[in-house]
């Protein structure tokens, strides 16, 4: 009854493992391995018994070969675990090998001592009148020194592993010797198999179990990552569908119920085998073999017509992407990491056939990536791939250049010149743009010291700085410290921000400019006119110029009500005793309106593209 129980569950354990999707990693083939296994010796053991009531009727050595085989199979799973141990827990064949060769050595010793006991009729055997000796059984000992050698490996190695996990399979192993030491006081043998159950139920709870999503029958990001894996490895061609939808990219947003049937109708109609995955609150992937489904091309576009005609009954935003696997791709398993780049790049509603030109358009960002990650982890505020490019500003009162905007560059060795749009959002997406930031100010203080030493007069240059930036709680001293590194004046350094609709924002600016305001920087309201403007926390932040945006010019020029309105800003910004510069003067009507709008600082394409800051001599006058 025992060996039946065993093969039972194991078979509901295969049935459970092939219906579900499961990650088709080294030790997944491991563990079901030693199911196949573990169903070998309930068999063999059923047959074994069977057998023993006929031993005068079937040839003996038959009976041996049943026996051998329970035996062989049995320690057959203790060895997997022992490989599946190694491998869980990340173990280097070479410097962990003690534990391989002990439970390689103890197989090789239970092989050895079945087949000469048997051969020599020492051990288990039937004699000539079919009774039957049972022998002396070593298999006791040796299903102890497996289990001691497991939890050793588990013990000695449990910082490789979370701690619930390695609790749950320690906690099940002993079990199974409670079992056995039960089992063997009351003479029995019943449970053998069975006690290898217990083990198994924790194994593939805790490191195989991959549930599926309730809502829609998707598995997990994880899971995506092993089948990309696992289908480069083997060669498989993919097709990769992806949709976003980013209403529901939020936390515990649920798909409405007629969405949720609408993403299993697209999953189980139009492709074959196809597998869906969930990679968070808002974005699914269909992923299907090409193999399997030979026209898929005509597949998805009957499926993207019928996702045209459904989408009108809920009008989300999507963005939807399709692509088969690319072996540059899968090489480094980046699938994830494509598919977000594309997506950051498309507008909503937007449908995408990845082609040649995207895969070039990732490998660019990709290595604009690398280059800010090298950057960042380096931290040389000297570093030659970023570069200071400035815009002189014109001064209405004077007629003479005596500020300029300090612009961010880099300078790759593969790609030359990259422009801030290009790399400006990953830094500040990754986190590397306040490394970047506080090389631009360095080298901004070098080249105003320099400026200085050579007898130009200027007012000051000033920086750019994010948000990200001035969070820091450490920014004011970052900055301090660079004035005072290079030794230059505090008021020759300008810092520009921008308003943000965060209340804890606007704490932090203004906590930020009463910290270095004393010190003579000044500081810039930069993109005045676009998006939210506050006229109380504007007003209560003590900024010294309001930089009026491009956007702000154009709509002057286009009427007088436009014109009338930024004009009566401007004045009322210069009453307040604001100075006010205009952003994008192009010409000589921009540069006449803006001066009659009460424009003090003028700025752009007119009077100088952005040129390297070593070239603001060019337009700064020494003095006499």
């Amino acid at each position: 009854m025992g060996d039946i129980i065993v093969l039972a569950s194991c078979l509901a354990f295969l049935i459970l493992i092939f219906t579900a999707y499961i990650n088709h990693t080294k030790s997944f083939i491991i563990f079901r391995n030693s199911l196949f296994l573990l169903m070998l010796t309930a068999v063999s053991d059923i047959i074994f018994h069977m057998l023993l009531n006929i031993p005068d009727k079937i040839p003996h050595e038959l009976i041996y070969a049943v026996r051998g085989t329970f035996y062989l199979s049995l320690f057959a799973i203790l060895l997997h675990f022992v490989f599946y141990a190694k491998e869980t827990l990340h173990m280097e064949l070479r410097s962990d090998n003690k534990y391989i060769i002990a439970a390689v050595a103890a197989y090789v010793i239970v092989a050895a001592y079945l087949f000469i006991t048997t051969y020599t009729g020492t051990g288990f055997h039937i004699d000539a009148e079919n009774r039957i000796h049972p022998g002396f059984s070593i298999s006791p000992f040796f299903f102890f020194f497996y289990t001691v050698l497991i939890l050793c490996m588990l013990v000695f190695h449990k910082n490789r592993i979370y701690k619930q996990i390695y609790i749950g399979i320690v906690i099940t192993t002993l079990l199974s010797i409670l079992v056995m030491l039960i089992q063997g006081l009351h003479g029995q043998s019943s449970f053998t198999a069975a006690v290898f159950l217990f083990p198994t139920y924790a194994i593939l709870y805790f490191m195989h179990s991959n549930p599926y999503d309730p809502e829609i029958g998707a598995v997990n990001i994880t899971a995506f990552e092993d089948l990309m894996q696992y289908s480069y490895s083997h060669g498989n061609e993919l097709l990769i569908m992806s949709l976003y939808l980013k209403d529901f990219d939020v936390k515990d947003r649920k798909f409405p119920k007629e969405l949720q049937d609408l993403i299993r109708h697209y999953n189980h109609h139009f492709f074959k085998h196809a597998l869906l995955f969930r990679l968070s609150g808002g974005h699914i992937v269909l992923v299907a073999e090409t193999a399997k489904n030979p026209d898929y091309r005509e597949r998805l576009e009957r499926m993207l017509e019928d996702y045209y005609i459904q989408h009108k009954k809920f009008e989300l935003d999507y963005k939807i992407i399709f692509l088969t696997t690319i072996d540059e791709i899968g090489r480094t398993n980046d699938y994830l990491d494509l598919i977000r780049y594309l997506e950051s790049c498309m507008d909503e509603r937007e449908v995408k056939y990845v082609d040649e030109k995207d895969i070039e358009d990732y490998r660019e960002h990709k290595y604009i990536v690398r280059e800010l990650e090298d950057i960042f982890r380096k931290g040389d505020l000297n570093d030659s791939r970023v570069e200071v490019y400035c815009q002189p500003v014109m001064n209405t009162g004077s007629g003479k250049y005596d500020t300029a905007e300090a612009l961010m560059r880099l300078r790759l060795e593969k790609k030359g010149i990259v422009f801030p749009d290009k790399f400006i959002p990953i830094a500040e997406e990754l986190g590397f743009i306040k490394t970047l930031s506080m090389i631009i100010l360095n080298k901004t203080c070098l080249a105003i010291k320099e400026l200085l030493r050579e007898g130009y007069y200027l007012k000051r240059i000033s920086v750019n700085f994010s948000m990200i930036d001035v969070r820091e709680s450490d920014f004011s001293e970052r900055v301090m410290k660079i004035i005072d590194d290079n030794g230059i004046p505090y008021e020759k350094l300008a810092i520009e921000l921008t308003e943000s609709q965060s209340e804890q924002d606007f704490i932090i600016v203004r906590n930020k400019i009463n910290e270095l305001k004393d010190s003579g920087i000044k500081f810039y309201l930069d993109d005045f006119g676009t998006g939210y403007s506050n006229f109380d926390r504007i007003i209560e932040l003590p900024f010294d110029i309001i930089k009026f945006d491009r956007s702000l010019v154009i709509a002057s020029n286009m009427d007088t009500k436009s014109e009338t309105m930024v004009s009566y800003l401007a004045h009322m910004f210069s009453d307040m005793h604001y100075a006010v510069l205009y952003e994008g003067i192009e010409n000589n009507d921009d540069e006449q309106m803006c001066i009659r709008m009460c424009g003090r600082y003028l700025q752009g394409y007119k009077y100088s593209k952005p040129i390297p800051i070593e070239r603001l001599t060019e337009y700064f006058e020494k003095i006499s």
